[in-house]
């Protein structure tokens, strides 16, 4: 790992680790065991255990401490971090059977990805959470491309609050991404840092997974695709 840039980690295959369940929930601390617990689907509660515990498996080995013992702790808002390494930054996503953890240090950093659903209508959404400038270029596109290019500026929205810690009481429709190649911000929230200081990293990312990145300082992104094999 590096640490002056951005790592981000992603694998497809999140259940591919269920020979691991057993070790990873030995990792959890008592809450996220508890939660854990609750979930009713078996599937849900092996992709909670598996993507948590792959969590704390990075970020031992980021700061050199057992896996088990970290204390990751929550601010008012939700938003995790180490008590212990407060200048560490990290942020996780996951969809379906998809992970993606992006890690740093003194940064404010978000990480989104989605898997592409179809709807029968997307309008209501994008009137509820896009900006003029947004809507106005998302109805003039073709009709058979408003799916695709709406999770294209869902998940840098979506990062963009994460990595603010505010969720989205902030407002998705103040988070203003340039519809011109979509790489930066047009306009955020007035009680964040300016529009021009927030960077867009599009991951690539396998046909009908979307996501990205957000940080308030440019950095290098490096990626690394995990693998079971790295994992055994």
């Amino acid at each position: 790992m590096t640490d002056t840039g951005i790592d981000v980690f992603y694998t497809g295959s999140v259940l591919a680790y269920t020979d691991k369940l057993n070790e990873y929930f030995a990792l959890l601390d008592t809450e996220e065991q508890q939660i854990a617990l609750r979930f009713k689907f078996a599937e849900l509660k092996q992709r909670y255990i598996i993507c948590h515990g792959i969590l704390r498996e990075l970020l031992a080995a980021r700061v050199g401490e057992p896996a088990a013992q970290l204390g990751i702790v929550k601010t008012a808002y939700g938003k995790p971090y180490l008590a212990d390494f407060p200048q560490l930054s990290f942020n996780m996503s996951h969809t379906g059977d998809c992970l993606a953890i992006a890690i740093s240090s003194q940064c404010n950093l978000g990480i989104d990805i989605e898997c592409f659903k179809q709807r029968n209508t997307w309008s209501g959404l994008v009137n509820k959470c896009f900006a003029q400038q947004e809507v106005d270029y998302w109805y003039a596109l073709d009709a058979t491309e408003r799916g695709q290019v709406f999770y294209q500026f869902w998940v840098k929205k979506e990062a963009f609050v994460k990595a603010v810690g505010q969720g989205i009481t902030l407002g998705l429709n103040q988070c203003v991404v340039n519809p011109a190649g979509l790489g930066t911000f047009l306009a955020v929230p007035e009680q964040c840092t300016p529009a021009e200081q927030w960077q867009i990293y599009t991951l690539d990312l396998p046909v009908n997974i979307f996501g990205a990145v957000v940080c308030d300082e440019a950095r290098v992104l490096h990626f690394h695709a995990l693998s079971r094999l790295a994992a055994g």
